[in-house]
Formats: structure tokens, sequence, C-alpha cells
């Protein structure tokens, strides 16, 4: 029986390091994704994809929280949200307002003045490597969460999905784009980003509020 205990601590300890490794690498892309993404945003002149990189930095920010968020449930499972984690929550859900705020601005400015992006071929790429990414993130971290009966590392899998779900939209818009030319798909591609926005910025106030939110379900 000590044994069996004993080997079973073990995969704890395994399962809680590559929970915190997932953690650190979620940070790391978002960040490479968000330089990448404005960059390209900004020289193409797509608002879409600047959202997009925008809406990384973002959740570099949240992924912050997160890595906080298993470095205290690893100790206790039982324990509330630490002060540093609903501050980390209502900082990402003020940002992701303004996000969303500053593209409906921006997609209202390019209707009525009928811009066009330069090209849309690197939003494209970007969005595609994003869903593969994304996709095998929220499978890694579902299967820890599910290893260590973790209730909010399975709800920050199923959140990490509207990053699977941004990347689609942006594929959407990216290839439409490319394939017809037509202006006003780059600001409806930027508009199902701000959605997806608005609802993070909602589900990180109700998260610091202590108020179960969409993902956890």
């Amino acid at each position: 029986m000590n044994l069996e205990l004993q080997t079973q601590t073990t995969l704890n300890k395994k399962h809680w390091q590559t929970a915190l490794l997932l953690g650190f690498f979620t940070v790391f892309y978002n960040l490479v994704e968000g330089l990448v993404s404005i960059y390209f945003g900004v020289s193409d002149e797509t608002v879409a994809l600047f959202g997009f990189g925008v809406d990384s930095f973002i959740e570099v920010m949240s992924g912050v929280g997160i890595i906080a968020m298993i470095l205290r449930i690893r100790q206790n499972q039982d324990t509330s949200r630490s002060q540093f984690e609903r501050t980390a929550l209502r900082i990402t859900g003020t940002a992701f307002y303004i996000l969303s705020g500053g593209l409906v601005l921006t997609i209202a400015v390019n209707l009525v003045t009928g811009h066009k992006p330069e090209t849309t071929v690197p939003g494209a790429i970007i969005s595609t490597i994003s869903i593969a990414v994304m996709w095998w993130l929220v499978m890694s971290k579902r299967k820890v969460g599910r290893a260590l009966n973790s209730a909010p590392i399975l709800a920050d899998a199923n959140c990490t999905m509207t990053c699977v779900y941004m990347s689609i939209v942006l594929l959407a818009a990216s290839l439409v784009y490319h394939l017809t030319g037509f202006g006003f798909v780059d600001s409806l591609g930027a508009a199902g980003l701000v959605y997806f926005s608005y609802n993070e910025g909602r589900e990180a106030f109700e998260k610091a509020a202590g108020m179960e939110c969409g993902c956890e379900e």
C-alpha cells in the first residue's frame, strides 16, 4: 500500500511539473505569436491580424496568472485565488475590453474609408500554426487535468479552446480576402475577434469575483 501511495505521489509530481511547463510554454508561445502578428499586422495593414497579435499579448498576462494558479493548487487544491491572481484577472479583463473597443473603432474607420490590407498571407500562415499549437495545448492540458483530477486545469484547457476559435476566424478571414480581395472581409474577421475578446474580458472579471464562468462548464 505504501508503495502504491509513493508511486501515485511520484506520478502526481510529474503531472504538476507538466502542467507548469505547459503554462510557461503558453506564455512563451503567445509572446512570440504576438510580436510576429503585430509586426505583420502593421506592415500589411490588416486589422484582424493586428488585433490577433494584441490578443496574444493579453494571453501572456493571463498565462502568468495561470502559472500562479498552478503553483498555488499544487500545494493545496482547496485554496481560493490569491490577490495576485485576482489582480491579474482584472488587468486581463480590462485589456480585453480595451482591445474590443479599439477594434470596433478601427473597423468603423476602415469601413468608412474602404481600407484594404496589403496582403493576408501572413495571417493565414500564423493562424494555421496557432490552430495546431493551441489544439495540442488543449489536449495536453486536458490530459494532465484529468490525471490530477483538477477542475481549474481542465477549465484552463477549455478556455484555451477560445484561442483555437479565434485562430479559425483569422484563418477564414485571411483566406477569403486572399481569394476574393473583398476589403470588408478583414473587418469582418476583426469583428469576430471582438466577440471573443469581449467574452474573455467578461469571464476574467467573473473569475476575479469568484464566479463560475463558461470556461468551466
